[in-house]
C-alpha cells in the first residue's frame, strides 16, 4: 500500500481473490462463440487472438522472474546486495492484475471500435507510426507523468507503493495502484489507438508493441546487469535511447533521478540523469559469480514443486508447500515435460542466497524428484550429481556443505560417507545434520514425559535419539525386533539398558515416527497422541484428534537476510535442522565431517544453534 492510499488504490476485483480471472470469462466466451458460429468471412481473428496474447504475457513475465531470481542468487552482475523479504513478495503477488485489466480493455476496444476488427497481420506504415509515437510522444509524456508522481501529494497516495521495493524484481515494474495503471494504459494506448483510428493497425504492430513494453519493463527491473558494454561501444548513441537495469535501479535507490521510461534521452535534456549511472553500470558488469561459505544441497520433491520452488512462482514459494493448487492441473503438460527433462539431463542449480552474520549462504538443488530417489537404478546418477556438487563446492572454497532431504540417505550413500571415502582430499566439510535433528526432537518432547515409542523406519537419527532418551531416564519402546536387538547391544554395558523395552501396543501418548508410518498404525493411536517426526518428510496426517509436530526444524533469527521463500512444507522463516546444522558448523568453524555413522556432539550443536538466534519450534501444526 502507498503511504496514505488515495482514490482508486485497490483493483475492482480484489474481493474475488484467486478467482479474479472470471472477469475475463464473458469476453473470452463471446470471442470463442462468435468465432465458432459466424461464417468464415465474418469471423474476427483479432478478438480470438487476444487471449493467446494475454497468456503469452504471463509466460513472458514468469520467464523474467525465474531468470532474474536465478541470476541474482548466483551473484554474477548483481546490482544491489540489499535483500528481498516476504513483505515484498506479498506486495507484488498481484502483478497479473495489470494483464487482466489490459485484457478487459483490449476486448472492450475490439467490441466498440469497428476498425479494431479483422486486423491484417502486417502493415509497415502502422509499425512506423507506433515507433514514432512511442519515441516522440509516449516517452516525453511518461517522463513528466513520472516526475509528477514523485510530487509528495501523488507520491504518498500512489507511487510510494511501487517504491516500497528498493531491490526490484521484474514484476516490480507493474506493481502500482489501480489509478496509476489507468494513467499508464491511457499513455501506452496512444500509438495503438492512433493506428486503429487511421486504419493502419496490424496484429504485429499491436502485439509487438505490447511485447516490447513488457520486455523493457521486466529488463529494467532486474537486479542484475545484462546489457553488454560492447553494444554501447558499437553504437554510442544507444545510451540515450536504451536504458539498463542499473540505470533504473538508481531510480529506486535515489528516487529523484533517472525518471525516463525506456529512453534516458529526457533525463539528459532536463538534467535528472544520476551522475553515478555509468559507474554503477560498469561495476555491475565486472561483478563475478559469488562464492558462498556454506551450501545447503537439496532436491525437488513432488512434480509440482517446480512451481513452489523459489525460481518458480514467487507467491507459491512464499507459502508452505501443501496440497496442489487447482490451477496447477492446467500446467500438467509442462510438469510432465520438466520431469522428462530432469530424467534424461540435469545439472545442479542455485536456488537461493542468504546472508547470516559474516557468512554467505547458498541453497543448491539437484534436479531430481523424491520418487526418483526410490528407484534403485537411478541411485548412481543421483550420487554422481551429489558428488559433482560437493566437488564444485570444494573448488569454490566452500567451507561446509549440508545434505538436505534424501541427498544423505542411508541406503543411497551411507549418510554422505560414500563421498568422503571417494574423495579423501576434500577440504569442504560434509554435514548430514543428524546431531541437530536429534537435538531438536529431544527438546520437542514435553517435560515430564516418561515413555515414548518409535514407529516407522528406523535410521541413524532414530538410533541416536533412542540412546539419548535412555540416558535421560525415559523409557523407550521399540516396535521392531531388529531395531530392539541392535539398541540393546549398545546399551548392554550401561546403567540404562532397562529403559529399552519391546512393545507391540499403541497405548503410548508420545510417538517418535520415521518414514513409512502407515495409516493403519495411526488409526490405532490413542486420542490426543503426540506424533513427533524425526524424518525428513512429514507423515500424512490421518487423525484430527492427534497432535502432529513439524519435521525437525527451528525458527530462524530476524537477521538472517534475504529469506523470501518457505523451505518445502515449513512455515515462513522456519528452517530444517539439517539446513541449520550446516550454518552452525560454518559459524562455529568446526572443521569436521558429520556423515556415515558419525554424529556430532548433540548438546554442543544445540547450544550453538540457540546462541546464534535459532528458536525452538515448540508448537504443533495440527
Amino acid at each position: 500500500m502507498a503511504t496514505t492510499p488515495g482514490l482508486l488504490t485497490d483493483w475492482p476485483w480484489t474481493p474475488l481473490g484467486s478467482f479474479k480471472y472470471v472477469v475475463l470469462a464473458p469476453w473470452v466466451m463471446k470471442s470463442i462463440y462468435d468465432f465458432v458460429t459466424l461464417d468464415s468471412n465474418k469471423r474476427d481473428t483479432t478478438s480470438i487472438l487476444i487471449l493467446p496474447v494475454l497468456l503469452t504475457r504471463l509466460v513472458n513475465n514468469q520467464i523474467w522472474i525465474s531468470l532474474s531470481r536465478y541470476q541474482t542468487a548466483k551473484g554474477k552482475n548483481r546490482i544491489l546486495d540489499k535483500t528481498i523479504e516476504f513483505e515484498q513478495v506479498d506486495r507484488e503477488r498481484n502483478w497479473d492484475d495489470q494483464i487482466i485489466f489490459n485484457g478487459v480493455l483490449y476486448y472492450f476496444g475490439n467490441y466498440i471500435l469497428e476498425d479494431a476488427k479483422h486486423l491484417p497481420l502486417w502493415r509497415l506504415d502502422g509499425v512506423i507510426i507506433v515507433i514514432l509515437l512511442h519515441v516522440g510522444l509516449v516517452e516525453f509524456l511518461y517522463y513528466w507523468l513520472h516526475r509528477a508522481l514523485h510530487h509528495h501529494f501523488l507520491y504518498n497516495r500512489y507511487h510510494s507503493h511501487h517504491h516500497s521495493s528498493i531491490v526490484t524484481e521484474p514484476i516490480t515494474s507493474v506493481v502500482h495502484p489501480f489509478a496509476e495503471h489507468i494513467a499508464y494504459f491511457a499513455l501506452f494506448a496512444i500509438p495503438i489507438l492512433t493506428t486503429v483510428l487511421t486504419g493502419t493497425a496490424s496484429l504485429v504492430a499491436i502485439a509487438g508493441y505490447v511485447t516490447f513494453i513488457d520486455v523493457m519493463n521486466n529488463l529494467g527491473h532486474c537486479n542484475f546487469e545484462l546489457i553488454p558494454k560492447s553494444l554501447f561501444s558499437l553504437f554510442p548513441p544507444l545510451k540515450y535511447i536504451m536504458y539498463t537495469p542499473s540505470y533504473h535501479s538508481l531510480h529506486h535507490t535515489q528516487f529523484r533521478t533517472n525518471y525516463s521510461l525506456f529512453m534516458p534521452f529526457y533525463d539528459y535534456i532536463y538534467g535528472t540523469m544520476d551522475k553515478s549511472t555509468d559507474t554503477l553500470y560498469e561495476n555491475s558488469l565486472r561483478r563475478k559469480e559469488e562464492s558462498p561459505n556454506v551450501v545447503h544441497l537439496t532436491h525437488l520433491t513432488t512434480p509440482e514443486s517446480i512451481y513452489h520452488n523459489r525460481l518458480g512462482f514467487a507467491s507459491l514459494a512464499a507459502k508452505p508447500h501443501t496440497s496442489s493448487k487447482w490451477y496447477l492441473w492446467i500446467l500438467w503438460p509442462v510438469t510432465v515435460w520438466s520431469m522428462l527433462i530432469t530424467l534424461l539431463y540435469g545439472k545442479t542449480f542455485v536456488v537461493e542466497r542468504n546472508v547470516f552474520k559474516n557468512l554467505k549462504l547458498q541453497t543448491w538443488a539437484i534436479p531430481k524428484y523424491k520418487i526418483q530417489y526410490r528407484l534403485e537404478w537411478l541411485r548412481k546418477s543421483i550420487n554422481d550429481l551429489i558428488e559433482e556438487a560437493i566437488l564444485e563446492a570444494d573448488a569454490k572454497g566452500v567451507k561446509v556443505i549440508s545434505l538436505g532431504l534424501l541427498n544423505q540417505g542411508e541406503d543411497l550413500n551411507k549418510n554422505g560417507k560414500l563421498f568422503i571415502r571417494r574423495n579423501p582430499q576434500l577440504k569442504v566439510k560434509v554435514v548430514d545434520g543428524s546431531s541437530l535433528a536429534v537435538a531438536v526432537v529431544l527438546n520437542s518432547i514435553p517435560k515430564g514425559t516418561t515413555q515414548v515409542v518409535f514407529r516407522g523406519r528406523f535410521n541413524k537419527i532414530a538410533s541416536n535419539l533412542a540412546l539419548a532418551l535412555c540416558q535421560k531416564g525415559i523409557q523407550v519402546a521399540i516396535s521392531q525386533d531388529n531395531d530392539y536387538k541392535m539398541l540393546k547391544s549398545k546399551l548392554k554395558s550401561t546403567d540404562n539398558h532397562d529403559k529399552l523395552v519391546r512393545s507391540r501396543t499403541y497405548s503410548q501418548k508420545t510417538w517418535l515416527v520415521g518414514d513409512g508410518l502407515t495409516k493403519e498404525e495411526q488409526m490405532k493411536a490413542s486420542k490426543g497422541t503426540l506424533i513427533i517426526p524425526y524424518s525428513q518428510f512429514p507423515p500424512k496426517k490421518e487423525r484430527k484428534d492427534c497432535y502432529y509436530y513439524t519435521t525437525p526444524s527451528m525458527l530462524a533469527p530476524k537477521y538472517l537476510q534475504n529469506v523470501d521463500s518457505c523451505e518445502n512444507w515449513l512455515p515462513r522463516k522456519v528452517m530444517s535442522a539439517w539446513r541449520i546444522a550446516g550454518m552452525v558448523h560454518g559459524l562455529e568453524g568446526w572443521n569436521v565431517n558429520e556423515c556415515g555413522d558419525e554424529i556430532f556432539n548433540i548438546d554442543k550443536v544445540w547450544e550453538a544453534s540457540i546462541q546464534h538466534g535459532f528458536t525452538p519450534l515448540m508448537k504443533s501444526l495440527a
